[in-house]
């Protein structure tokens, strides 16, 4: 396939507009046992803040990547983060457990905007090799931005609670609508407009594409994870083990590690294997090291469950990748409202993953990584069945 750059946004934009949705949801993390305690609620409660969020996240991936089509990409863009921003503003005069879940559904369906059009932008100013690789980039911006929530998040509640952590929101909301407004192009070509009346067509293609239920499976599963572990681990690591605020921060710099180094794989591998081959080596490291991870856990040793969580994620970051790349091949034409559709689904499912864990809850620290052997070895049964289905 001939490698081709159309006139887009600077790899350092995209990783701005996809990375602020994964920090708005992490930078919760370490203010969930403080906003507990202030709401009186329970641990479960709290952690609905978490999983919650998916579901608005879902919704407004199906409107934003259809508006994409509709208005064009930069208008859905530009009108997403207004209104995450207002979100964002809502949280930080928040006094009530009700209206502080309120307001985060509306943060969360504005941030929305930033996966998924930022997703149909890239797929539209990058593709063959080359688009693997800036999408190898951007996965491991995927997993670095919500890898610094915690650090930032920890940060500011130590200085100023956790309404510093809301304040920092809103600042942040401000930063990337100006930059968007300076520096983001349209990109959507005349060509590629969905009428409303062929809505149904696309999605019982979807529907009916075992390569999308594969990937999309993937996708949602990886994801489901990595929040899992951001809503389990500030009760695992600050409660248990008794970290503070900004130690339990800094681990998201472990994850930060994994993403980057499972970048850097990738961009290699992908000069030697084929994609598939690169996915499912991805999922067997992850297998094997989730098992790790449980035994570290009943050792209770917080140094080895850190090793443990690392390398598992490492394994998902060589995976996750080749999954976002190929998943929507062949949906050129209807791109916008493809995304849209194709990301209601798997974040659907990240919501239904995220939620499990919290549901699963106990404060036992090896629920977590039960959790994640369970999900790693589901991903790769799905991944077994989508190559048998392929050949």
């Amino acid at each position: 396939m001939k490698n081709v750059q159309k006139s887009g946004p600077s790899l350092g934009l995209v990783i701005v507009l996809v990375g602020f949705p994964q920090i708005s949801e992490s930078i919760f993390t370490p203010v969930l046992p403080q906003l507990q305690h202030v709401l009186a609620v329970s641990a479960n409660q709290i952690q609905l803040t978490m999983s919650t969020y998916f579901v608005a996240f879902a919704i407004g991936v199906l409107v934003w990547g259809q508006l994409a089509d509709y208005w064009g990409r930069r208008p859905a863009m530009l009108a997403g983060i207004g209104v995450y921003l207002v979100g964002n503003v809502g949280l930080l005069v928040s006094t009530q457990f009700t209206t502080l879940l309120i307001w985060r559904l509306v943060q969360a369906f504005g941030a929305s905007t930033g996966s998924v059009v930022t997703q149909t932008i890239m797929r539209e100013s990058f593709t063959g090799v080359r688009g693997a690789k800036v999408f190898a980039k951007t996965s491991a911006a995927m997993a670095l931005a919500p890898a610094l929530g915690p650090l930032i998040g920890g940060i500011m509640q130590t200085i100023s609670g956790y309404r510093g952590v809301f304040a920092t929101l809103v600042t942040m909301a401000i930063v990337v609508g100006l930059l968007a407004q300076a520096g983001l192009p349209e990109t959507r070509q005349l060509t590629t407009h969905a009428p409303i009346v062929k809505q149904r067509l696309v999605v019982q293609r979807l529907l009916t594409d075992s390569v999308v239920w594969g990937y999309g499976l993937l996708i949602g599963g990886i994801n489901g994870a990595l929040f899992s572990y951001y809503a389990e681990a500030p009760f695992i690591f600050m409660t248990h083990f008794g970290y503070s605020a900004v130690a339990y921060g800094w681990l998201g710099l472990v994850l930060a590690a994994a993403s980057l180094l499972g970048a850097l794989i990738v961009g290699r591998l992908l000069n030697r294997w084929t994609p598939e081959q690169v996915t499912g080596g991805g999922l067997i490291v992850s297998m094997v090291m989730s098992a790790g991870l449980v035994g570290a856990a009943a050792l209770h040793q917080a140094t080895l469950m850190i090793i443990g969580i690392f390398l598992t994620f490492f394994g998902f970051n060589i995976t996750l990748p080749n999954a976002l790349n190929r998943a929507l091949v062949g949906y050129e034409q209807v791109m916008g409202s493809a995304s849209g559709w194709f990301s209601l689904g798997y974040y659907l499912l990240v919501s239904a993953v995220t939620y499990g864990m919290s549901w699963w809850h106990n404060g036992a620290i090896n629920r977590l990584p039960l959790y994640l052997l369970v999900l790693s070895l589901g991903m790769g049964l799905a991944f077994w069945w989508l190559i048998r289905r392929q050949h």
